[in-house]
Formats: C-alpha cells, structure tokens, sequence
C-alpha cells in the first residue's frame, strides 16, 4: 500500500473518523478527488507519540503496525486515506488479533466524524453562562 509522508495528508485523516482499539487508533477519511497513479487506491501513515516509549519501543511498534497491514491489506476499501496510530497495547498484544482487528476496522471505517458516537462531552447551549462572583 502506498505511505503517507505529508503532514498535511495526515491532518487531512485527522478530520475524519475514528476507530479506537486496544493495539491502536485508525483514523480514516475519504479522498476527494483520487487522481494519477495513486486513483482508486488505498493509503496508510503510521504514528506513534512519545507517550508509548522511547525511539526502541515506538519503532518496534510501528513495525509490527506495518506487518499487520501487509496481512491484512486485502480489506482495505479503494480511495480512502488511513492513519494508523500505535499505542502500547501493541507491544503485548497477539500479533493474529492485531491483524484480526484491523482487518475488521478497515472493512468498515468511519470515514466522516459522527457527532451522535463521538464519545466527546459536549456542552448544552445554555450552559453557556458560567457563575461568577460579585
């Protein structure tokens, strides 16, 4: 599967959808207007964050993120970008669930952020006015 590389591409996916797992978060979003030799493909970028560890442990998972998506490419739908961020879970994680896993997301990814299942709180529009001491 051809990379992401851009920052921009990545914040691109980042407005999309998300799907959270234990080994990883995929985030995923529907190209516009899929053109040249990349039409109709699918793209991944992987990330991991300073969180997980050190340069060791953040490689290590990205490696295996990596392994996983070449077992599990076949899923993956035409025309949509996917951005794979690696979390600890990946390290101690059975590597076929992985791959099971990310088989299942990449069939169905929420491509679009769904306000109804964002699982963010969201402030009531009256709530508006804090209290404030005279």
């Amino acid at each position: 599967m051809p990379v992401l590389k851009k920052r921009s591409e990545f914040l691109a996916v980042a407005k999309g959808g998300r799907l959270a797992r234990r080994a990883f978060v995929l985030q995923a979003i529907e190209r516009d207007a899929p053109q040249g030799l990349e039409a109709g493909v699918a793209r991944v970028g992987y990330t991991v964050t300073k969180k997980v560890g050190n340069a060791v442990v953040r490689n290590r998972v990205k490696r295996r993120l990596r392994a996983a998506v070449r077992e599990a490419a076949h899923c993956a739908r035409p025309g949509i970008d996917y951005v794979l961020i690696g979390r600890h879970g990946a390290l101690d994680a059975d590597f076929r669930s992985i791959v099971e896993e990310l088989s299942a997301a990449l069939k169905n990814p929420r491509t679009r952020a769904d306000p109804q299942r964002s699982g963010g709180r969201r402030r009531p529009k009256s709530a508006g006015k804090q209290n404030s001491i005279h």
